[in-house]
């Protein structure tokens, strides 16, 4: 892994691009948040491959509607589809074990939906919306589809983080934001949860000799939906004002880019994170990155599981 701020993408000097991907036939990726932005061009590329792909999403009429963009650009190959609220334990547990009993076996699973930035509110479990959403509903669903990745070598836990997560910290003694919300601060913490639990499920993984890995990528800047809330996308894709900041502001197949080599590089290694090669990682091709210095605090790491499960009464079988 990367030491500095990114690697030389490609070693003779080329980028990686969704050409890059190996042939998918055989495998069967869960995606969550599919039905657009990344998640959507994730799972159009994958498909693209030969994968078979199941969306996971709340909204049944959106995901089936996605399905049909995903089975267009696998020349006709059914998508699948699964109900999932990720701000709903319930919710998550129906949606593992409806997954479960269907793909007893999974290459591949992509924690990618989240919400960014929106008013106070909380999941159905009284969980902050960001942090319940982000990182406690990832977590449970894949505590709960872990054996059927764990019967599959060489499978892959991807989960998105955000270069926001570098102004996160985790905030045990109000891990809901209870007592003071900040939104900024919120979707920080929910996001450097995604890397700290993608490092402590890999430091599991290895510790069990496990052939699964865990890996995490973030978008750069990239133009959807996401973004609704936070008000920096509104110059960046204006009509007028969208191609002087090409440098800061990336399309959704672009984005869709970090998460693709993370779940298919061959090279990728456990606890690997990647992102764009660009300024700032706010855009470009997909290279190794390093995350904060915070980040890596193992006992953080371990000190956020135990709350996870202490949560989400979801345990983890390494």
């Amino acid at each position: 892994m990367a030491l500095g701020g990114s690697e030389k993408a490609r070693g003779g000097g080329g980028k990686w691009t969704a050409s890059d991907i190996p042939d998918q036939s055989g495998r069967t990726v869960v995606i969550t948040g599919a039905n657009s932005g990344i998640g959507l061009e994730a799972a159009k590329a994958l498909a693209s491959r030969g994968a078979t792909v199941v969306l996971a999403g709340r909204d049944p009429g959106r995901t089936a509607a996605a399905a049909e963009q995903v089975s267009g650009a696998a020349s006709g190959a059914p998508a699948e589809t699964a109900e999932l609220d990720l701000a709903s334990l319930e919710s998550v547990r129906k949606a593992a074990a409806d997954i479960n009993a269907r793909f007893p076996r999974l290459d591949l699973l992509i924690n990618n939906a989240g919400v960014m930035m929106p008013p106070y509110g909380v999941t159905r479990d009284g969980f902050e919306l960001q942090f319940g959403t982000n990182h406690l509903g990832h977590f449970a669903l894949t505590g709960l589809l872990l054996p059927s990745l764990l019967a599959v070598p060489g499978s892959r836990v991807v989960t998105v983080s955000s270069n926001g997560h570098r102004a996160g910290k985790i905030n045990f003694d109000d891990l809901q934001s209870a007592r003071h919300y900040r939104k900024s601060a919120a979707y920080g913490q929910s996001k450097l949860a995604n890397l700290m639990f993608t490092y402590e499920l890999q430091r599991r993984l290895t510790a069990a000799r496990q052939q699964t890995i865990a890996t995490a990528a973030h978008p750069g800047t990239a133009s959807t939906e996401l973004t609704r809330h936070s008000g920096f996308m509104t110059w960046g894709t204006h009509a007028h004002l969208g191609p002087l900041n090409s440098w800061a502001v990336q399309s959704a197949a672009m984005g869709a880019l970090p998460t693709l080599r993370a779940a298919t590089d061959p090279s990728a290694t456990g606890g690997a994170y990647y992102g764009p090669d660009g300024f700032m990682q706010f855009t470009g091709y997909p290279v190794l990155v390093r995350s904060s210095t915070r980040s890596h605090n193992a006992e953080v790491q371990r000190r956020l599981w135990a709350e996870s499960e202490k949560l989400t009464q979801v345990s983890f079988p390494v």
